[in-house]
């Protein structure tokens, strides 16, 4: 019951602000995405984590490549080992394959954080464009037609943004 009276207050609010506008409330919307891509500097951010990705997996197949040589040389060994080098040699290849483990979680870690901090730039830039075209054609809001959460949007009641922002981002 609290919902509905909740509900119907906004309802009302919005129709009355509405009615006192001198035209319906005008909306824009585009690919957040593709302004993101259409930016100069998009392909040189992901150049640098195509770079970051490659040396962390360049390390990964390194460990990877000492661990197999390691259990080979142990398989090899095991018949002719004594039960106390048997003992130490599987930890160390316990220890080793852990060790393997916990770097690809830092490397993926590292990449994301990496790929924060480097698309941060270019998305303060997006909203400051999207905020000054926002105000300059008087927009209640701009809707990012990536989400997928409006399978609907009536092109006559809203404006596609997905030019004038990739033009504002050059």
């Amino acid at each position: 019951m609290k919902r509905l009276v909740i509900l119907i207050a906004v309802m009302c609010v919005c129709l009355g602000i509405n009615a006192q506008a001198d035209s319906a409330m005008r909306f824009g919307y585009l690919s957040y995405g593709e302004a993101l891509q259409s930016m100069r500097d998009y392909a040189v951010v992901q150049q640098k984590l195509a770079d970051l990705r490659q040396q962390f997996q360049n390390e990964t197949l390194r460990a990877e490549d000492e661990f197999n040589r390691k259990y080979e040389e142990f398989l090899e060994g095991q018949r002719d080992f004594p039960q106390s080098i048997l003992q130490k040699r599987q930890l160390e290849l316990q220890q080793l394959m852990e060790k393997n483990l916990e770097f690809k979680e830092h490397s993926r870690m590292e990449i994301e954080k990496a790929e924060q901090d480097l698309m941060a730039p270019l998305k303060i830039r997006l909203i400051e464009v999207l905020g000054k075209i926002g105000r300059e054609r008087g927009y209640a809001f701009i809707i990012d037609t990536d989400v997928k959460a409006l399978p609907f949007i009536n092109p006559a009641m809203g404006h596609d943004l997905n030019q004038q922002v990739q033009d504002a981002l050059k």
